[in-house]
């Protein structure tokens, strides 16, 4: 079928998630198929050491690098849900962004961009006031940092409002709700196993628009980039198969265009 919609698409992938002695994923591998890499900034993983060394091996595979800002949820991977307030978000949002800006300007780079992290993404997918404190924390810290958000999200309405340029992400290895929300990992068979059936979802909302959802129901939604998750025992193979398999339909991968940054 030919593809409607972009010509490229963004792969991208949370990163840099190891902390002290206990490791987490193949970060090297994954370098070297993904186009944008979410760095964990020490709330829900990462380290210091960990923050520097990722930032340079993006570097190395010329990845576009983003700030993967959490809950401060280190036990539990920053997956549970916390009732914070739309200042608490706004204040530990920003925090995280400056600390991997320190790391990426020793680097002789730049952020391109930043990704809300597990429960908290979730949150502000649905949550306008909480969507709007992210935003307007980004855009305090540079107005030309791309927010990434769950497509037809809360988040990517609000990154809109205040003017960021917004990326609107699709997970290939994630069942969809009816109204658009990814099922939650605590349900039973929320995250895809089989590679080609991943592969074929991706492949839908990439070429077609659309992903159909665990009712049955097909979701229109436009993406601009995929997210492969990292920590996954299959994760460096699949993404592999699937950056192989966009390319066969002749989709060439890249990280969406940066803007001038003021920081």
């Amino acid at each position: 079928m030919k593809n409607r919609f972009a010509k490229t698409i963004d792969i991208n992938s949370d990163l840099g998630e190891s902390f002290g002695a206990w490791r987490m994923g193949d970060d090297a591998a994954l370098l070297a198929i993904v186009s944008s890499a979410n760095i964990a900034c020490g709330f829900h993983g990462g380290d210091p050491d960990i923050m520097r060394g990722t930032v340079a091996l993006a570097v190395q595979h010329d990845v576009a690098i983003g700030a993967h800002v959490s809950l401060p949820d280190l036990q539990g991977f920053g997956r549970r849900e916390m009732a914070v307030t739309p200042n608490e978000a706004y204040a530990l949002t920003l925090y995280q962004i400056g600390a991997l800006h320190g790391f990426t300007q020793a680097a002789g780079t730049r952020l391109r961009h930043v990704k809300p992290h597990g429960a908290l993404y979730n949150m502000a997918a649905r949550d306008a006031k909480l969507a709007a404190a992210i935003a307007r924390a980004v855009h305090d810290f540079d107005p030309s940092l791309r927010l990434f958000g769950l497509a037809n999200s809360a988040m990517v309405e609000a990154g809109t409002a205040v003017g960021l340029p917004v990326a609107a992400e699709a997970f290939a290895d994630r069942r969809y709700r009816a109204d658009g929300s990814l099922q939650p990992r605590r349900e039973p068979d929320a995250v895809i196993q089989e590679s080609d059936e991943a592969i074929a979802q991706a492949m839908a909302m990439v070429r077609e628009g659309q992903v159909r959802a665990v009712d049955g129901s097909v979701i229109a939604l436009q993406a601009d980039t995929l997210c492969v998750h990292g920590d996954g025992t299959h994760a460096v193979a699949f993404a592999r198969q699937l950056r192989a398999a966009l390319e066969a339909a002749d989709i060439g991968i890249q990280a969406p265009h940066a803007t001038e940054s003021r920081a």
